[in-house]
């Protein structure tokens, strides 16, 4: 890789972030994860069929696999496609559409607006305002959530999110471009939308769920890192210290390798207790209880929860244009 082109996606990398951050995905625009998602839609009902449908595990297993093939591949290709004509056309013109991608790739601006219309909701004492907001970014059953529950969701969801919308993406990002960051959105939106243990996806969707797990071991971990890092940053509000001890006790007491990695670091940072039953797809599903309860949640835990998303994020970009840094230098 020659200087110029470690340099471009450093600037792209860097430029995508700030874009991110100032103005989010507006509705209007399109978006590729999106046509990733219809993509998904389509292929889910011609592989598994709807209701009524004859049984075969080994079938609906296979049928998985291929599912991922015919949606990771294209959407890694057509990246990798694109952005190899732009650099060969133009230099500047590569660095401008790994921009583009790397804004449309990353999602602190949009978590953090989607919930704080949760806390405005709350603010405003609007309960059935509430759930309807939350239910836009958690899979739950939201609406027997009490004002409590209804921030505990959101919480729980801009911790874990803080990796797999954000430090994730930035970190397959940050290795190999929009290249790396389409694979990961691809497997990760399959993950999302098909990597259930319910009746329909239990074997469907479980090559899609166990790759996940796979490309999010390593990010989660370090974003878990970070989140415990900006614990100690932030200051008031916030104990790097508990972060760190309830991080080590409770990261591994939910069923997926790494969703619990996020959510241990905030509990502790926030003193809050995370997590614990919940019901999706009209069945009430046990999980443990992740740190301890110093004291009762509140609406502000949103915002708190923002500052730690926020915090995380610009502490991955640190590093990892550091690391950029150190190459361009190697190269």
């Amino acid at each position: 890789m020659s200087e110029k082109l470690v340099f471009c996606h450093m600037l792209a990398l860097l430029f995508g972030f700030v874009l991110d951050l100032l103005i989010g995905d507006p509705y209007w625009m399109p978006h590729p994860v999106r046509l990733i998602g219809r993509w998904i839609d389509f292929l889910d009902h011609r592989l598994l069929g709807g209701k009524g449908r004859k049984r075969d595990i080994q079938k609906e297993h296979l049928r998985g696999v291929l599912l991922i093939l015919l949606v990771v591949v294209p959407a890694t290709a057509g990246a990798a496609v694109l952005q190899i004509l732009a650099y060969r056309i133009n230099l500047w013109l590569g660095m401008a559409l790994e921009m583009i991608f790397t804004y449309q790739l990353l999602a602190a601006k949009c978590l953090k607006t989607e919930s704080m219309k949760v806390y405005d909701r709350l603010k405003e004492h609007d309960l059935e305002g509430a759930r309807a907001a939350v239910s836009m970014i958690v899979g739950r059953d939201t609406t027997r959530l009490d004002e409590a529950g209804v921030t505990r969701a959101t919480v729980e969801s801009v911790s874990e999110n803080t990796s797999d919308g954000e430090l994730a993406p930035m970190f397959y990002l940050a290795i190999a471009g929009p290249i790396g960051g389409f694979f990961y959105k691809a497997v990760n939106t399959l993950d999302s939308m098909v990597g259930y243990r319910n009746e329909r996806y239990q074997y469907f969707g479980m090559p899609a769920a166990k790759l996940d797990d796979w490309v999010n071991f390593v990010p989660a971990r370090l974003a878990a890192m970070l989140m415990i890092l900006a614990s100690y940053l932030l200051g008031k509000d916030f104990s790097g210290k508990n972060a760190w001890r309830i991080f080590r006790r409770d990261r591994y007491l939910h069923p997926s390798p790494n969703s619990a990695q996020l959510e241990s670091a905030c509990a502790g940072a926030l003193g809050l207790c995370l997590a614990g039953s919940a019901i999706y797809f009209g069945r009430e599903l046990q999980m443990d209880t992740l740190g301890d309860a110093l004291r009762e949640i509140e609406s502000e835990d949103i915002v708190r929860v923002n500052r730690l998303l926020y915090a995380t994020s610009f502490l991955g970009i640190a590093l990892f244009l550091l690391l950029l840094l150190v190459l361009l230098f190697a190269v």
